[in-house]
């Protein structure tokens, strides 16, 4: 098989595990948003260190800097409050909203680009930014506050993603770092909980405990097919695969919650899918552009 088409179809399995994650989450009831959260990050390290091993690469223990260790430690704690919120959200019943928060965080991830690294927009990805901004202004108002769910998973996940690029460790090595870091906090929790008798863990039968435990594997196995993906296909390809997860999620909150969605509701969510088509169209047409330009320039060199 061409390593092209291996690396679309590791990217859509990533993108199609994550988008069916609200139907994950409920499964682990009566424990609560914290509780997973915690034995999430214990058991994604215990899985981690597993394929590490593995693949017998710890070398890059030792090239690691402070300066990558105090950003994955922020990283750490980042992802930790999109994880928890996420969590949160689906078990209250706001997987909608959820999936909300994941289809306008490519348009923040612009708006970092364009604080942070001073980045120029072009005039369409203005647009798709307009019109995500109207987006939120109306579903406040359909809400009656803030989509703040919305909006912390989006900044969350941007944040992340802007820590990531700028401390340049590798996916496996990152998440062992950042769940080494929380393995202290994490692990106290849990305790505490058994020692109080609140912990669920043990205490619904094994199956329950196997769920628990399995949050390393759902953690760690799309975000390692994520990035088998990304080292085999373009970026753009990524751009257009990473709706699948939220388009899921919007449907998980539809057909399989049941949130009601009224009419003011749809009309947000219409605008937040004409600025990602917006924003798509805008950044293929960009890429096309760039593969001519380098083409047409060797054979302007040899003329």
């Amino acid at each position: 098989m061409p390593e092209s088409r291996r690396g679309l179809l590791y990217g859509i399995a990533a993108y199609v595990m994550w988008g069916l994650f609200p139907l994950y989450w409920p499964l682990l009831k009566p424990s609560g948003a914290v509780e997973i959260l915690a034995h999430r990050m214990v058991w994604s390290l215990v899985v981690v260190v597993a394929v590490l091993a593995v693949r017998r690469h710890w070398s890059w223990v030792r090239r690691i800097t402070r300066r990558q260790l105090l950003l994955l430690t922020i990283a750490a704690v980042t992802v930790s409050l999109n994880w928890g919120t996420y969590i949160y959200a689906v078990n209250a019943g706001h997987v909608v909203e959820s999936a909300l928060g994941y289809f306008i965080n490519p348009l923040v991830s612009v708006l970092f680009g364009v604080i942070v690294f001073r980045e120029r927009l072009r005039r369409w990805q203005w647009v798709a930014v307009g019109l995500g901004s109207l987006a939120v202004l109306i579903l406040a108002l359909d809400y009656g506050r803030l989509p703040w769910i919305a909006l912390v998973l989006a900044v969350s996940f941007g944040t992340y993603g802007l820590i990531k690029k700028t401390a340049q460790v590798g996916s496996a090595e990152s998440l062992a770092v950042e769940t080494l870091v929380l393995l202290v906090p994490a692990l106290a929790y849990l305790v505490v909980l058994q020692v109080q008798g609140t912990g669920t863990f043990g205490g619904h039968g094994l199956g329950h405990a196997l769920l628990l435990a399995a949050c390393g594997l759902i953690t760690a196995v799309p975000l390692l097919f994520f990035t088998a993906s990304a080292l085999r296909v373009p970026l753009t390809v990524i751009g257009v695969l990473q709706y699948i997860a939220p388009t899921l999620q919007f449907l998980c909150g539809i057909l399989v919650a049941h949130e009601t969605m009224p009419a003011s509701r749809w009309v947000g969510f219409a605008i937040v899918w004409l600025a990602l088509s917006v924003f798509t169209w805008d950044s293929l047409r960009a890429a096309r552009t760039s593969r001519r330009v380098a083409r047409t320039a060797p054979a302007l060199e040899t003329v």
